[in-house]
């Protein structure tokens, strides 16, 4: 990227012009008074240096930005400078030369007095500039790179969420549409009332984003939708109960995030059991955060070896993805019940 760093930059424009004409300034008293000039010759002379040079100079950027570009050695690039410094040096002087003629041809004597020291002050001036333009370039190519890298995270951060969510859909579509066909045999009309709801639940599911954050109360009206299509399925085995603290309904949690849960408690608890098996959820809130706990019982001879599925490893990866933190969740086994809490913060940040 070639844009001069001055461009679009008013601010550092005027500093810029501030700086160089405080030089000016700077210049004209210590001629005055130091070396006894006269006003006029020392303020001509001065702006003849000190105004001329910073215009010219303003370039340097494109020589810097041009040799930059390409990899070389350092001698290649001292030569490169060296030749620009003396091309721009001319440039300077030749200009100079012609204001002087222009406006005041006494001054000329000064001029070619000085030639020598203008000469050297002139390469001094030009590494101050390669300096600075080099300090220049490097912030800005860090700060590119910085961008770059952010949004490349943010990308990966997007596709690993997205690769995550992708694995809870399909996953309850398959078990809701088994359900689905076992009642078009048995009870057409639930069946039919099944697959209204199932299309409104998957409709609420593709209307947000992987990183879409919704309120407590939105989410838990959409678990309820699909607790109702599985209540169809399981009638009376299935009792779900909600606690929720009025504080609690509007605060926001990432969407999609509570349904893995219920899945897991209908497969381990709804489903192996013999009897009613309620799934309570509760909520409060903290001072950061919200808690929030859901809990099932099952049967302990139903279930050996049960360890950490794929909806729970999804949910603690997705609250590592967004949070930063994977142990956001709780998983408390009392053997005759199962309690995950999670732990939700409210200023997104664990």
């Amino acid at each position: 990227m070639l844009r001069h760093p001055f461009i679009n930059n008013r601010m550092l424009i005027l500093y810029y012009g501030l700086f160089w004409l405080t030089l000016a300034a700077s210049n004209s008293l210590i001629q005055i008074f130091w070396y006894d000039e006269e006003l006029e010759k020392a303020i001509f002379t001065s702006l003849v240096v000190f105004i001329i040079y910073p215009v010219i100079g303003a370039s340097i950027w494109y020589i810097v930005k041009f040799e930059g570009a390409k990899e070389t050695d350092w001698m290649w690039t001292m030569l490169y400078h060296v030749v620009g410094a003396t091309i721009l040096n001319a440039i300077w002087l030749y200009i100079g030369y012609i204001v002087v003629k222009i406006f005041d041809e006494s001054f000329l004597h000064n001029l070619n007095e000085t030639l020598p020291t203008r000469i050297l002050f002139g390469y001094i001036l030009y590494t101050v500039y390669v300096v600075f333009f080099y300090a220049v370039n490097y912030y800005q190519t860090l700060k590119e790179k910085i961008k770059k890298e952010a949004e490349l995270k943010s990308l990966i951060r997007e596709a690993e969420l997205s690769a995550l969510k992708s694995q809870i859909n399909p996953h309850f579509l398959f078990n809701s549409l088994n359900s689905i066909s076992s009642l078009t045999v048995s009870n057409p009309s639930k069946a039919q009332e099944m697959v209204i709801n199932l299309s409104t639940f998957m409709r609420y599911s593709l209307q947000h984003g992987q990183e879409d954050m919704v309120s407590l109360n939105q989410e838990l009206d959409n678990i309820k939708l699909y607790l109702g299509i599985e209540k169809i399925r399981f009638g009376k085995k299935l009792n779900p109960i909600f606690e929720i603290e009025e504080t609690c309904e509007n605060a926001q949690i990432p969407n999609m995030i509570l349904q893995p849960l219920y899945e897991n408690a209908i497969k381990y608890g709804v489903y192996e059991a013999t009897g009613e098996v309620s799934i309570v959820t509760r909520c409060q809130t903290g001072s950061k955060h919200v808690l929030i706990t859901i809990e099932n019982g099952y049967e302990p001879d139903s279930i050996k070896n049960r360890g950490e599925g794929i909806g729970l490893r999804n949910i603690r990866q997705r609250l590592d993805l967004i949070y930063g933190n994977p142990d956001l969740i709780r998983i408390i086994d009392k053997k005759t019940s199962f309690k995950v809490e999670l732990i939700i913060p409210q200023n997104k940040q664990a």
